[in-house]
């Protein structure tokens, strides 16, 4: 298995470690590759979106022409994994900021999301999430984390906190508002390999 992280910007490392990790765990062969320029999504069974700067992200992944090959998996039913600036970014609608900003959106999930919407910087905080395809909750970490603010009835909640959507499947398509390569738990990402079986 090859798994695709795009690795312009943002918390790439620690989703290359939880990915190797998840391999080891599952016995799989299998690599982790990172993706700055066109012509290595394709050769990819899944694709992780990271955090970061949505923007920044968006933007440059037009540039390189990676955002049309990631279309393009989506299409063939790849596993694809959006967390914070990633779910942003999957989005087919964002609030006024992302509009204001002008950075362009995948449009592969029928979600409406919401930047920051728990704060700034500072305002990062970690929470015991309860979430539909665990049994028990799932440390997460929220750092100037978006929200799911709409979801279509094709779109599976998976969490919520304080009433908002923080977790969705639609498809093949993860997206989360937190970082779950930030903890050990690695239950999200044999969720999200398991995507493609």
């Amino acid at each position: 298995m090859r798994i695709g992280i795009i690795a312009i910007q943002g918390d790439v490392e620690e989703h290359v470690i939880a990915l190797e990790q998840t391999l080891a765990e599952r016995g799989e062969e299998g690599e982790v590759v990172k993706i700055k320029h066109r012509g290595i999504v394709s050769s990819c069974d899944a694709v992780v979106i990271p955090g970061g700067e949505s923007t920044t992200i968006g933007r440059l992944m037009e540039r390189e022409g990676i955002f049309s090959e990631i279309k393009e998996a989506a299409w063939e039913e790849k596993p694809i994994l959006g967390t914070c600036a990633g779910m942003v970014l999957l989005a087919k609608e964002g609030d006024e900021e992302v509009a204001k900003t002008g950075q362009p959106l995948l449009g592969l999930m029928d979600i409406k999301v919401k930047r920051n919407a728990f704060g700034r910087q500072r305002e990062s905080f970690e929470v015991l999430l309860k979430m539909s395809i665990f049994d028990e909750p799932f440390h997460a970490v929220f750092i100037r984390a978006p929200t799911i603010t709409y979801a279509a009835d094709s779109v599976d909640v998976l969490a919520t906190l304080n009433g908002q959507i923080v977790a969705a499947k639609q498809r093949n398509i993860l997206a989360l508002s937190f970082h779950p390569e930030l903890t050990e738990d690695r239950r999200i990402h044999h969720y999200f390999l398991d995507l493609g079986k």
